[in-house]
């Protein structure tokens, strides 16, 4: 009796995507599948490249097929179609699926170094990542990130971005001379972000990473009322007195409507590399306590390496100039976590997000 296509889908029926807690045969994950006489192939097609658990699904698929009575080989390809949250109408930001806003209460918390890395594991696991650097007074992406390719206009005076370690990339960094500072009021400076989100073709991407500046304010504001944020991830480091921010930061996204992904705790520990012992040196427990109070993930824990602070400042991060440290396996896992939590985002909304405006009333 020859294989069937049935057969095939019900053995793997019971394989379930451990973020959706859905067979990846009902998700659509199964496709393409061919049978030529022992031989099996078929496509396992994911939400996302950087899916943490992609080769662990893999493997699950080629051994459900290969107990099938007359399969002799089983080649598993595997893919990705990465879900988006395109809002209704959506005229801002059409061609991107999924915009991630990279915050934090304060300043010093690593936050542009985690927006860096994060966008780079992205990039690496083969998604399309822009990166925006929101950051109009204090831009510092342009020295994180060495470039490829300068900004440049159209005729019809649009913005093409920056291109450089797989990302494409706009900061207002790359249109001031070095060394001057941005002096402007507020409503300027909510302007150029309106620029940056309306004028500029960032083509066709898979995330669009903004590296927000500290605090709840204009810029902010501006960039949840026109970007449609699909989701934010807040950077923190362990001591308390950071916590009091991180608070405010995650009030500011129920506020505007912007679910929260989960807390990166930055700074985390250092493990001396004469005795190898860990130190925490900036307090413990901080990231996961604030992250079970505001009933959210803990994404991940960045230790403290020297590297991390070089790299950035070669403009090469430590996920590409030291990808078997734990800090760059900690980014990694951060990326994963993002990927996977905005995949079950999707899934559960079908693609459908709540829009925001504000209005403030005397």
């Amino acid at each position: 009796m020859s294989l069937t296509e049935a057969q095939i889908l019900d053995a793997l029926r019971p394989i379930q995507d451990p973020d959706l807690n859905r067979s990846i045969v009902d998700l659509g994950f199964i496709q393409k599948v061919e049978i030529k006489g022992s031989k099996v192939s078929f496509d396992l097609v994911l939400t996302t490249p950087a899916c943490p658990v992609r080769d662990i699904l893999k493997k699950q698929c080629e051994q459900a097929v290969e107990a099938l009575d007359g399969v002799k080989k089983v080649t598993v390809t595997l893919g990705a179609d990465t879900r988006g949250a395109p809002m209704a109408d959506r005229e801002v930001l059409a061609s991107v699926k999924n915009v991630i806003a990279v915050a934090s209460g304060k300043g010093g918390v690593a936050k542009s170094t985690t927006s860096v890395n994060l966008a780079v594991s992205l990039a690496e696991s083969g998604a399309r990542v822009g990166l925006l650097d929101a950051d109009i007074y204090g831009p510092s992406i342009p020295t994180m990130v060495e470039l490829d390719v300068e900004p440049a206009g159209t005729h019809d005076n649009r913005l093409i971005p920056a291109e450089g370690l797989g990302l494409r990339l706009i900061s207002m960094g790359y249109f001031l001379p070095p060394g001057k500072a941005a002096i402007l009021r507020g409503p300027m400076v909510s302007g150029y972000i309106s620029q940056f989100l309306t004028n500029v073709d960032w083509g066709e991407l898979d995330y669009l990473i903004i590296d927000y500046p500290p605090g709840t304010g204009d810029i902010q504001l501006t960039l949840s009322q026109q970007a449609a944020v699909t989701a934010a991830v807040i950077c923190t480091t362990p001591q308390d007195i950071a916590l009091v921010d991180v608070a405010k930061a995650v009030t500011m996204f129920n506020t505007t409507k912007v679910p929260v992904l989960g807390v990166v705790e930055t700074m985390s520990y250092f493990v001396c590399d004469q005795c190898d012992k860990r130190h925490d040196i900036f307090g413990s427990g901080g990231g996961e306590r604030v992250a079970k109070q505001a009933e959210v993930s803990l994404l991940g824990q960045i230790p403290i390496d020297p590297r991390v602070v070089m790299s950035g400042d070669g403009g090469r991060p430590i996920v590409l100039e030291a990808p078997e440290s734990p800090a760059a396996a900690a980014y990694r896992e951060v990326a994963g976590n993002v990927a996977a939590r905005l995949s079950t985002i999707n899934v559960e909304h079908d693609g459908s997000l709540d829009s925001f405006s504000l209005e403030w009333r005397a």
